[in-house]
């Protein structure tokens, strides 16, 4: 039984709900449209989101499609943020228009371009702050800017998201340094 897909949204003042094939939530900071699957239906109570689906075999398409619309109602009312940290000597990144130039210590700059919905500002060189209005799409630029570097957990370095706990592996015990002798 989906505790979830029961659970009422609350719209913020300036928030617009329109429902057809789609769900269309319009707000300050812009536009997002949430597929209505067969089996779901949506009313307005007041203010206030409700789910409700056809029989049980729609249960987890209730749930996920709650969710989705909380998101997206949260998304264009308030928006959303992602952090990313860069750890390591001489690592670091620059935001030049809609373009985020890396520096992670390969042979040449990485070049990103931003996608449009997505907003980047950088705090000490290391510290990337990311903003957006759509939750799906700032997580997978959120990913794929940590996957230009991912954390290496023998040295520490790389890209990662703020309070992320890596486990620090220890190094290979060698011969004390002496080539194999």
């Amino acid at each position: 039984m989906s505790r979830i897909g029961k659970k009422p949204i609350p719209l913020p003042k300036g928030v617009t709900v329109k429902v057809g094939e789609a769900i269309e939530v319009k707000g300050p900071k812009g536009t997002l449209t949430v597929p209505l699957p067969a089996g779901i239906e949506i009313r307005d109570n007041n203010g206030t989101l409700e789910l409700a689906r056809k029989s049980d075999q729609h249960a987890a398409l209730h749930g996920l499609t709650r969710a989705l619309t909380a998101n997206a109602v949260t998304g264009v009312s308030t928006g959303f943020t992602r952090e990313l940290d860069i750890v390591g000597i001489g690592y670091r990144a620059e935001v030049k228009g809609r373009v985020v130039v890396f520096t992670l210590g390969y042979s040449h700059p990485i070049e990103f371009l931003l996608p449009a919905g997505v907003d980047c500002r950088i705090d000490k060189l290391t510290h990337l702050v990311l903003t957006g209005h759509d939750k799906e799409m700032l997580g997978q630029v959120a990913a794929n800017m940590r996957s230009l570097r991912p954390p290496d957990p023998y040295k520490n370095k790389g890209v990662r998201y703020t309070g992320e706990v890596l486990r620090k592996k220890v190094g290979k015990a060698g011969a004390g340094g002496k080539g194999g002798k």
